[in-house]
């Protein structure tokens, strides 16, 4: 069955649950869609190395710290090496396949850029050295080199049932305040189970039984979440015309602009970690291939590499 982002007059919802039950993406954030990990990842990225800088930077508990940083340690994203022998401490160092989820952050960092609260320690300007000049992240199609968007794909959905047969861990995150939620950056507020609604939506579930039916969410917490997700600005409710009785849930530019970290997420998850084709499959429409993304400079339009690659931590002028 193949689909597009914005028609839905006759969903498969049976299809479209399984599909996301064995995409890289839902298989992914089981493992890395925790908002605590994320952050800890982010702090690698921006070059934290250290148990009390991490703890210092992202306020984060201690126990909840060490349980992340165990956690990627044991998948294979970070390694501990010595800077201390007595008492015996390491530091903890990206590795490349670490270092294979550049792309997913610098769309995250894109995202903060256009919709973020700004209170996370995000830099401000990022150079790449290659051509010399301030950038922005671009998402191109590896086939073909064009910038490609939410509008330039058609997907094809396929259940793979080696992924449907493939169990997965739970994770719990913290709980967060109203207050709290709204406050905090990609990171820590758009988690799992925002970003599998926001592509449960993307795959045409625009009413609440639909989206409880493709993501098996119980009523009462999709609920909350939609009211969540409505309050930060992440999704539009709308009384539907055709039924006044129903509401109908759609994108805003802020949760269409998580495409990209999506797309980039769910194709690491596939050639990194999972090692299995995943059950949604983009298409670039202009050049007909099965979309490999690539975060590009703006500038030169060269693949981005973070060695390639400097920031500022402040703004001129804030």
């Amino acid at each position: 069955m193949a689909s597009t982002f914005h028609r839905h007059p006759d969903v498969d919802l049976d299809l479209t649950r399984d599909a996301l039950a064995t995409s890289t993406l839902s298989h992914g954030l089981h493992v890395l869609g925790d908002r605590w990990t994320v952050a800890v990842i982010l702090g690698a990225f921006l070059g934290v190395r250290r148990f009390d800088e991490w703890q210092a930077t992202l306020n984060i508990p201690r126990h909840t710290l060490t349980e992340r940083l165990k956690a990627l340690t044991e998948l294979g994203l970070l390694e501990q090496r010595p800077y201390q022998e007595r008492p015996l401490r390491h530091s903890y160092h990206l590795t490349d396949k670490g270092l294979a989820l550049y792309n997913h952050v610098l769309m995250m960092w894109l995202w903060e850029r256009r919709w973020g609260s700004r209170q996370l320690a995000l830099p401000q300007r990022l150079v790449h050295h290659t051509c010399g000049h301030a950038f922005m992240p671009e998402l191109v199609c590896t086939a073909c080199g064009d910038k490609v968007g939410v509008n330039d794909l058609s997907l094809t959905l396929k259940v793979n049932k080696a992924l449907l047969a493939e169990p997965v861990p739970r994770q719990r995150g913290a709980r967060l305040s109203p207050e709290e939620s709204t406050q905090m950056g990609l990171g820590l507020r758009v988690d799992r189970w925002a970003l599998l609604i926001i592509s449960a939506v993307l795959l045409g579930c625009h009413y609440f039984d639909q989206i409880s039916h493709v993501l098996g969410i119980g009523s009462s917490v999709l609920a909350r979440r939609l009211s969540g997700m409505v309050d930060s600005g992440l999704l539009l409710c709308q009384t539907d015309l055709n039924d006044a009785r129903r509401k109908i849930y759609r994108l805003t530019p802020a949760s269409r602009d998580l495409f990209g970290y999506i797309i980039c997420f769910s194709s690491w998850a596939s050639r990194y970690h999972f090692h299995q084709a995943s059950s949604i499959v983009p298409t670039h429409k202009a050049c007909g291939q099965p979309l490999l993304p690539q975060v590009a400079c703006s500038h030169c339009h060269e693949p981005l590499n973070p060695k390639d690659v400097s920031y500022t931590q402040k703004s001129q002028g804030g």
